[in-house]
């Protein structure tokens, strides 16, 4: 197991400390079916934080991806583990929603500039809804800038046991006062359990990225 730093970088200084938008072998997304992002309209149910592993999320993006008529793409389901960073499953960008809204040009702006409602929510289901409110926690296992949280992965997304936690981000990345709130990395749930993902506004909900 990789050893990581406790520290938060702040959003700030992302953008320098993240690696380039640039993959060997990546191919830019454009084109007339601009659906390359979504949060999944389902959460995950009485099974909480498993997944069945990394496996198990992307085809569960793949799935709802293929219903809404985006089946053509190869899906990743942005989590992290303990042997993969999310930021490393998703390609290069640019990604777009469901209304066809560009959502991030790359790696870089994700990480350093977020998702956030810019008039309209940016964050949408597979077809084309907003994440309710009282399901925003999105969850994620991840720090800012799209690393692995230790500690907070529900066992790497194979656990719904309430002694396991998952960290999370806020769809509607809208804080009050005093408090840090990004899409990707907010707080913890409070277990990997169906009911613990639910007490703090959650129901299992992913996001979902298109890597070409």
């Amino acid at each position: 197991m990789r050893v990581r730093t406790a520290l938060l970088i702040a959003p700030l200084l992302l953008g320098a400390a993240s690696c380039g938008d640039g993959q060997s072998g990546a191919t830019p997304i454009d084109g007339p079916d601009p659906l390359s992002f979504f949060a999944t309209s389902v959460g995950t149910g009485a099974a909480g934080g498993d997944y069945g592993g990394l496996e198990g999320a992307d085809e569960l993006c793949t799935r709802l991806a293929a219903a809404a008529g985006a089946g053509s793409r190869t899906w990743r389901a942005y989590l992290s583990t303990a042997h993969e960073d999310a930021r490393d499953r998703i390609g290069i960008g640019p990604w777009y929603n469901a209304a066809g809204v560009r959502v991030a040009d790359g790696l870089d702006q994700l990480h350093s500039e977020g998702i956030r409602l810019d008039g309209d929510p940016l964050v949408l289901d597979e077809n084309g809804e907003p994440v309710p409110i009282l399901e925003h926690d999105i969850v994620t296992g991840t720090r800012l800038d799209g690393t692995w949280f230790e500690g907070r992965t529900c066992r790497d997304w194979t656990s719904n046991a309430a002694t396991e936690v998952a960290q999370v981000g806020h769809s509607d990345a809208i804080a009050p006062a005093g408090i840090v709130s990004t899409w990707n990395s907010t707080h913890e749930s409070a277990s990997c359990t169906q009911e613990g993902l639910a007490e703090r506004l959650g129901s299992g909900r992913i996001y979902c990225f298109a890597t070409h």
